[in-house]
């Protein structure tokens, strides 16, 4: 993964222009994390196989006015962050704006997966930026946990912190409550 940092006193506008405009290489993920536009390799195969499971699962359940979206940027200005998660469910109504991105106070449902190149990212910096938006429910699947691999459900919002709502190893069951009530068994995804 590699780093651009705004210039001093280049504002949120600025990076997010920045952002926008630059060319980037093709396929990559580039977001804006505590002011810094990181740019990403696309994701190995087990990683999109994870992101498209847990899809087909989610269509089962949202309502038909909520979209599944992989790779739709939200922005977070509060932490100065425009994030690209690997999952997010948000009503459809939310990307009938012209743009590339969403705020992401209207995000139900986040989900990250990790890289191993941005795994402090999505625990630390991005969970502390959702939280601050008030995303309700953040699903990290952390397959890079120092203590092995691990599904982690945030919820309760406060501040730019989430209370940990369930946490289990891969191969266990994680059930997201309501809006979704849906069980996920996590020993169909690929670990490594």
């Amino acid at each position: 993964m590699s780093a651009l940092a705004a210039e001093a006193g280049q504002g949120w506008d600025d990076v997010v222009r920045l952002w926008h405009e630059m060319e980037w290489p093709e396929g990559c993920k580039v977001e804006i994390i505590e002011g810094i536009i990181t740019v990403a390799p696309s994701p190995a195969n087990q990683h999109n196989s994870i992101a498209e499971r847990i899809q087909r699962r989610l269509y089962k359940v949202v309502p038909e006015e909520w979209g599944i979206y992989q790779t739709q940027a939200v922005a977070v200005p509060t932490r100065s962050g425009m994030y690209v998660p690997d999952l997010l469910v948000a009503p459809d109504a939310a990307l009938s704006e012209p743009g590339h991105y969403i705020p992401a106070t209207v995000v139900e449902l986040v989900v990250e997966i990790t890289s191993q190149s941005n795994a402090n990212h999505d625990r630390i910096a991005k969970a502390a930026g959702y939280a601050t938006a008030g995303i309700p429910l953040y699903l990290l699947f952390d397959r890079w946990a120092p203590g092995g691999p691990t599904v982690t459900l945030h919820g309760e919002p406060t501040g730019s912190v989430y209370r940990v709502l369930r946490a289990v190893k891969f191969g266990e069951e994680i059930h997201l409550p309501a809006p979704f009530d849906l069980t996920l068994d996590t020993a169909e995804f690929p670990v490594s």
